[in-house]
């Protein structure tokens, strides 16, 4: 048993099937296969049910990734801790996509001068994955967003609250959100997120409907669409902070402005503890509101 099996067990978990691993931690499909058989035979049982399609956990099968997340969580924290004074290694942090363009790169380049020796692993995905591979000791910490259950085995930690915003194409500044409606066509992100079911939510309680154009499933996409002047978008604050978006005209969406939280979890026994703190206190510093918030 090696923990490429174990971390190959819960991908197969975490992405629904062998072929979704596979594509995930860079392997070929029958090397999945080949790692499950190998673990099955030194165990002596049988974790999947191959009968079924896609192949289905045991009852051993489960009792084994319950095993795993243990065993690697121990496996991380060991390496880490072992490392003696000075803070090296690598530090395994996840992040919403909103997160990845500015605010994480921004804080995690803070972190270069007080830990020089430490390299970071990014992993950029949805905010129940994050926090799912945060427990399973695959990462650890993730910046997620409010709107999901934090695992009672995770600690959170609020390090933004921002609005969201409407952005528009150049010369459309000055219209009220409304006014925007019905004389500009509507860019909507459209992906399985949190933030992609608030913004429909709250685009259905406005007085008109907005005429759309295009659904896209990347923020950046979204930006590039109301640059190109298409028609306006919602997005967080935070996608305000790159330099690309500086140029466009918005204003907070709402009346009071519709906000969202963003927060770091991590395990509540770390040995990172000391290298996350300073890394909260980066990204609250980053995310710190500018001049033109208000």
């Amino acid at each position: 048993m090696d923990t490429r099996q174990l971390q190959t067990l819960l991908a197969i978990e975490q992405h629904g099937g062998f072929a979704a691993a596979a594509q995930a931690i860079n392997l070929t499909a029958s090397a999945v296969s080949q790692q499950v058989s190998a673990l099955e035979t030194e165990l002596g049982v049988q974790l999947y049910d191959r009968t079924r399609r896609p192949p289905l956990l045991t009852a051993k099968g489960a009792e084994m990734l319950r095993s795993a997340r243990q065993i690697l969580r121990i496996v991380t924290e060991t390496k880490a801790s072992v490392t003696g004074g000075n803070v090296s290694g690598t530090l395994a942090f996840g992040t919403l996509r909103t997160g990845a363009n500015s605010l994480v790169p921004n804080a995690l380049a803070s972190l270069q001068r007080q830990y020089p020796d430490l390299c970071y692993r990014e992993r950029i995905g949805m905010s129940e994955e994050l926090m799912a591979e945060v427990v399973s000791g695959q990462l650890d910490a993730a910046l997620v967003a409010d709107h999901v259950a934090v695992p009672p085995s995770l600690h959170w930690t609020e390090v933004l609250i921002e609005p969201l915003v409407v952005i528009a194409p150049p010369g459309t500044g000055g219209l009220a959100i409304n006014d925007l409606i019905r004389r500009v066509p509507y860019i909507r992100y459209r992906t399985q997120v949190p933030l992609a079911r608030q913004i429909d939510t709250e685009i259905a309680r406005l007085e008109v409907a907005p005429r759309q154009v295009v659904s896209v499933n990347t923020m950046s996409a979204i930006v590039g669409c109301v640059r190109a002047g298409m028609g306006f978008a919602i997005i967080p604050y935070v996608a305000l902070q790159d330099s690309i978006t500086a140029a466009l005209d918005w204003f907070p969406f709402g009346a009071p402005p519709i906000q969202r939280r963003l927060g770091v979890v991590q395990r509540p026994t770390n040995s990172r503890a000391e290298v996350l703190s300073a890394l909260i206190a980066a990204l609250i510093e980053q995310g710190r509101p500018r001049d033109d918030w208000d």
